[in-house]
């Protein structure tokens, strides 16, 4: 790019015409390379270093399924990574999401004790459903432990689908909605079809996944069998095309996975920014092992001055008895024939430097993990202030995760649960297949979790209450917080308990409070009626 010496230069070159030369080359070169260090070209550090600039799809259909293979080897044989992957499933998922209806009362029209009416029922149906292992096609496990199954997976994979088929099991439970859960791998184009290849349905292809021209996700293509599976199937290419939602606009699975790019179709395993760091830590400590291992072998070496013709080694024959026998011992004296010498095999074992190391290499992984380093290996030695800081940044990220599953995964599939329940009529909602502003109020859910851990349970029950009695929340959200349960249940699990401690004479009734207890009065009849205790 030839630039226009501007009124400075043309001083410049007046004055001193090879100083205006070098200064019209140098703005010239700035012009070529930008203002950022990182883009230009003429530097060692970055003259090797030229990425390709491809879509979402480019840079990572290629990859995936080499990525999935390293990332599950990894989960099987790499301590850290396997501890990664399931600390992040036990603090989103746990022991699962529970499932806690808000439906919409102004909406509905509904007054509250209406819509506590439907909750309760909701509530009631849903865990016929959810509770029974009969939810999974497998039969397996039930909705709440096919959470942690549907995260791991997907966080070693990348990306999970669940179907949603209807199937009629002979039991007492009326529900045929089925959760079948399958691996990305069997996620695939049909044979002989490239990535981004159109098909006789005007749809492209990318993974399996079958888009519109908007983008959108209209059919997935899954294979019939694993490609890695025991059984050899006859045509291993063999697979069903499932549309992504049926006629009546009900969805027919839930393809998840996390969208870190625009147009992305298929998602990343977890560890695939750190796979090479942490299988080069784990070989580099499995060779410290194996060294620590060999120097404990090693113990005293008796050198002997047999001079250069003599044997390298002594054969047993050549040493006599007394010769034999070397104790070590509290305050022991060894004697030692004339020539020889007692030498300590030292390797250095085990590395000093190790530790330190391991230390540095772990706080970038879980930097890329988003993991502290204190969560990530379990280490809490620093002060309370530092260790809660920790916690609350991995929470953090915990958090996103639960958002992630609850409304990708838990919330679609309450949604097709709802769905089912509605046309069978075991769940009363007028309007639900017509009205779509009345389909979303019946549906409002908040998922819980479990409660995350406590450092010091004293500190943080006070500092709930000083948020309660400030003003700046409520005891809704900070029993949920601290316990993981509803409010509504435990307030009314203390009213019972009080009004049983009372009535036991364990615990004195609040003063100014008049309960109404009734109690067995003889009647007009003859026989016994309740009545209250303070009526007149």
């Amino acid at each position: 790019m030839k630039l226009i010496p501007n009124l400075i230069d043309r001083v410049i070159t007046f004055v001193s015409p090879r100083s205006g030369l070098r200064r019209l080359a140098a703005r010239e070169m700035l012009a070529t390379y930008g203002s950022y260090v990182g883009a230009r070209a003429d530097r060692r550090e970055t003259a090797g270093w030229l990425p390709r600039n491809g879509d979402a799809d480019a840079d990572s259909l290629l990859d995936l399924r080499i990525l999935r293979a390293r990332s599950r080897d990894l989960m099987r044989n790499a301590p850290l990574a396997s501890g990664a992957v399931s600390t992040v499933v036990e603090n989103a998922a746990g022991t699962g999401l529970a499932l806690q209806p808000t439906p919409d009362i102004k909406a509905l029209g509904w007054t509250e004790q209406q819509g506590e009416d439907f909750v309760n029922q909701v509530e009631s149906e849903f865990g016929l459903w959810a509770d029974s292992k009969d939810c999974d096609i497998t039969r397996t496990q039930n909705f709440y432990e096919l959470q942690s199954l549907v995260l791991r997976s997907t966080l070693e994979s990348g990306d999970t689908v669940t179907l949603l088929p209807f199937v009629s099991r002979p039991g007492i439970n009326p529900y045929q909605l089925r959760l079948q859960v399958i691996e990305a791998d069997r996620l695939a184009n049909p044979k002989g079809v490239r990535d981004g290849q159109t098909l006789d349905s005007g749809n492209r292809v990318y993974g399996g996944v079958e888009v519109d021209a908007g983008g959108a996700p209209v059919a997935y293509n899954i294979l019939q069998r694993h490609p890695g599976a025991m059984v050899l199937s006859p045509d291993p290419w063999a697979l069903d095309r499932i549309e992504g939602f049926g006629g009546s606009g009900r969805r027919n699975l839930i393809h998840l996975f996390e969208r870190k790019r625009p147009d992305q179709k298929r998602g990343i395993p977890y560890l695939a920014p750190v796979i090479e760091r942490i299988k080069q830590l784990d070989k580099y400590t499995e060779a410290e092992i194996q060294a620590a291992v060999i120097s404990a072998m090693f113990t005293v070496f008796i050198k002997t001055d047999l001079g250069e013709d003599g044997p390298g080694m002594m054969d047993a024959k050549q040493v006599s008895d007394a010769e034999k026998h070397y104790q070590l011992g509290t305050g022991a004296i060894v004697g030692l024939a004339q020539g020889q010498e007692v030498q300590i095999a030292d390797p250095k074992r085990p590395n000093t430097a190790f530790d330190p190391f391991v230390m540095a290499m772990l706080r970038q992984i879980g930097v890329a993990l988003e993991l502290p380093f204190e969560i990530l290996v379990k280490h809490f030695t620093a002060s309370y202030s530092a260790a809660r800081a920790a916690m609350l940044e991995a929470w953090k990220f915990y958090r996103g995760r639960r958002a992630f599953m609850a409304t990708n995964w838990c919330q679609l599939i309450y949604e097709a649960w709802m769905w089912e329940a509605a046309a069978m009529g075991r769940i009363n909602a007028p309007g639900f297949f017509t009205n779509p502003l009345l389909r979303r109020a019946y549906l409002l859910a908040d998922w819980v979790g479990d409660a995350p851990g406590q450092l010091d349970p004293q500190k943080e029950a006070d500092a709930a209450l000083t948020r309660v009695n400030g003003g700046l929340s409520n005891l809704k959200i900070e029993t949920m917080e601290l316990t993981g349960k509803r409010w509504d249940d435990v307030h009314k699990q203390r009213v019972k308990e009080h009004e049983m401690r009372v009535e036991g004479g364990l615990e004195a009734a609040v003063p100014g409070v008049q309960r109404i207890n009734k109690s067995v009065v003889p009647s007009t009849d003859g026989g016994d009626q309740e009545k209250p205790e303070n009526a007149q």
